[in-house]
């Protein structure tokens, strides 16, 4: 009796992992970041088309975003052409970094 209940307790199990394996199989995956990327220049094509668009949507794809390395670079740059110091220095940078 005890085997018999243990089989039918494992095939419910295996019944119950088979099915859930089905659902997760055919459930919608998440885009991946090239399909986000390739999304967003696509709504920034707006109605470019042939050739135009070719090059729009290459150069927009190949580039790369900044890194927020790059950001502070590029506003501690701008803050020293600006002759920029102190106080004034850092409210700068600081909204430079937030656009």
């Amino acid at each position: 009796m005890i085997k018999h209940l243990t089989a039918v307790a494992a095939a419910l199990l295996l019944a119950a992992g088979s099915a859930h394996a089905a659902d997760a199989a055919s459930a919608p995956k998440a885009p991946t970041a090239q399909q986000s990327k390739m999304g967003a220049c696509n709504k920034e094509a707006g109605d470019k088309k042939g050739d135009e668009r070719k090059a729009f949507m290459k150069e927009c794809l190949s580039a790369k975003k900044s890194t927020q390395q790059d950001k502070m670079k590029a506003c501690n740059t701008s803050a020293s052409e600006k002759q920029l110091k102190g106080a004034d220095r850092k409210k700068f940078i600081s909204e430079c970094l937030k656009a």
